[in-house]
């Protein structure tokens, strides 16, 4: 048993580690982006918008833009090959990147589903894989999943199989990975969130009666600040969560504990 006792400035401080942070241009992930750079770590970051982008790398000298179509198989590789190759083997792995399609499943169509899939769950086991190569020979490394709370309990009445099916896999593609790898030196957890004022959930909060579901279904009777996500975010993915793998953070306002 290590005994040594570090400062919580120590325990959490990410100075000199490389993090790939998806799906950045907006929400949680610019957000994690921030929160990472802020502790320390060198970032890249990733998503379609290149604008976007190009406004958070101008926020902090730590952050560095790899813009990437994440449905492509060839991106993908091509992302995390050029992210190492200009910054280092990636430490921290953050698969952020995802897309809702708010429809029932009578009007959704197989290629909404399969586009959902593609890049909710398939580019994260992707990029994990690409990633956890290197970090398995180095026996270091922790990947953060960013799910949902609709991969634990359904949508409806804010309906979206797509969205529900690739977060649910997600969950569990993170227990699985993460007990792979747990002898390894890698962890792998997943943070799901609850409802954050972010631009996904735009179409909903943009009427009263939206906002209702959120706050009348919410224990904490409000919708989460972006802020909020940071405390998860920073204990996986720093020696302070060093004994959890696999493990599933809900950070939800109490909605899952219903």
């Amino acid at each position: 048993m290590n005994d040594s006792v570090s400062t919580p400035a120590q325990l959490f401080d990410l100075t000199g580690r490389i993090a790939l942070v998806t799906g950045a241009s907006s929400g949680l992930g610019r957000r994690i982006a921030l929160v990472l750079a802020a502790a320390g770590a060198t970032v890249a970051v990733t998503a379609r918008r290149h604008e976007r982008l190009a406004e958070l790398v101008d926020t902090s000298s730590s952050i560095h833009s790899f813009p990437a179509d994440l449905t492509s198989e060839t991106e993908r590789e091509q992302l995390i090959a050029e992210v190492e190759q200009t910054l280092g083997p990636l430490d921290i792995l953050v698969n952020n990147a995802g897309a809702v399609n708010s429809l029932s499943i009578e009007q959704e169509t197989l290629d909404d589903f399969r586009s959902l899939i593609e890049l909710n769950l398939v580019s994260a086991w992707h990029l994990t894989k690409l990633a956890g190569v290197s970090m398995v020979s180095r026996g270091s490394g922790s990947v953060i999943n960013i799910a949902s709370i609709l991969g634990i309990v359904g949508a409806t009445p804010a309906k979206d199989s797509g969205y529900s099916a690739s977060k649910g896999g997600l969950v569990n593609l993170t227990r699985e990975t993460g007990l792979q790898w747990a002898r390894k030196g890698v962890r792998v957890n997943a943070i799901c969130p609850g409802w954050f004022a972010t631009e996904m959930i735009d179409d909903l909060t943009s009427t009263d009666r939206g906002t209702s579901f959120i706050t009348t279904n919410t224990p904490m009777a409000r919708i989460g600040n972006v802020n909020e996500i940071d405390g998860a975010v920073l204990l996986l993915a720093s020696d302070a969560g060093s004994f959890m793998t696999g493990a599933v953070v809900t950070v939800d306002g109490g909605w899952t504990a219903r």
